[in-house]
């Protein structure tokens, strides 16, 4: 079943739906929030809730500062996933409860920048190769084939795939933008065996019940199942697919602007991190040990 936003989510049921909740709802939904945004803020101010026994609106600063420190040290939550909650935080109390001196008091963690590992072309073609079915290894190879989010991906319908032009159309991604990837022969092929084998209706790549799409959560459980499978030990998710395509097409010398359109992000800075995970810019450079005037060889004995 899909994790976004639709009226069939439990989180948007109107049995379970308080006014308090709604209200939230109708905020996001004013402010054309991404779906899986705002179901990411509902979790959160639920998980808030929950830890007190309480509704959020009866809370305070120094309950939200209790909560916070909970998450950084007992529960051991990452970075990045304490910076989601201050955020969502922040527009509950500043938006829906229009309490702002309460977001003074949610202060948001410092980021961490770390780097992705990369996955080489060969341990690509393992995970391939490893898929728990020839439909997950037809989605893998839509998303490496093309930089796409898993959360594109599991969206496309029959219609974006445009053969006579080679593209495919991402509708409504992150950011509420639409944009078109390249379609390379190989991936329209395997996507013709795919319709013939599959016969898809309203989802390219549908779930258990067709009238819904993939879940996220299945290809992560797919990828993950594969990546053991393939006996990969780097640290792998669907989204590794989309950071290989990036820096193996700028090992091929692909231009960055183009990298950069293909995968949708808003700024050039943010495609330019990957310039320090390609190959050719980081080990064609010549190490100063090679240029000493003698060989680095273990003395004999």
């Amino acid at each position: 079943m899909s994790d976004t936003i639709s009226p069939k989510t439990p989180l948007l049921t109107a049995r379970k739906v308080s006014p308090l909740r709604q209200r939230m709802i109708d905020d996001m939904t004013v402010r054309n929030m991404a779906p899986n945004t705002m179901l990411c803020y509902l979790k959160q101010v639920s998980y808030l809730a929950g830890y007190f026994g309480r509704s959020p609106e009866q809370l305070g600063p120094e309950d939200i500062r209790r909560y916070q420190i909970y998450l950084a040290k007992e529960r051991k939550v990452s970075v990045n996933s304490r910076m989601v909650a201050a955020t969502a935080l922040r527009f509950f109390y500043a938006v829906t409860l229009k309490q702002d001196r309460v977001i003074e008091m949610i202060p948001t963690p410092r980021p961490e920048h770390r780097l992705p590992v990369i996955l080489s072309p060969g341990e690509v073609l393992r995970l391939l190769e490893a898929a728990p079915s020839f439909s997950h290894r037809v989605i893998f190879s839509t998303m490496y084939g093309t930089g796409m989010r898993v959360s594109e991906a599991i969206h496309l319908r029959i219609p974006d795939i445009d053969s006579p032009r080679m593209m495919i159309r991402i509708q409504q991604s992150k950011g509420h933008k639409d944009r078109y990837v390249q379609l390379s022969p190989k991936l329209l092929e395997l996507l013709r065996t795919y319709w013939r084998k599959v016969r898809p209706q309203q989802w390219l790549f549908p779930g258990q019940d067709p009238d819904q799409h993939l879940s996220r959560a299945a290809v992560g459980q797919a990828v993950a199942h594969a990546s053991r499978r393939a006996g990969l030990v780097k640290e792998t998710s669907p989204h590794s697919l989309r950071h290989a395509y990036a820096v193996h097409l700028l090992e091929a010398g692909t231009d960055l602007r183009r990298i950069q359109l293909l995968l949708g992000h808003r700024s050039l800075a943010t495609t330019a991190r990957y310039l320090c995970l390609a190959t050719s810019t980081v080990c064609a450079t010549t190490s100063p040990l090679d240029l000493l005037p003698y060989p680095a060889t273990v003395p004999q004995p």
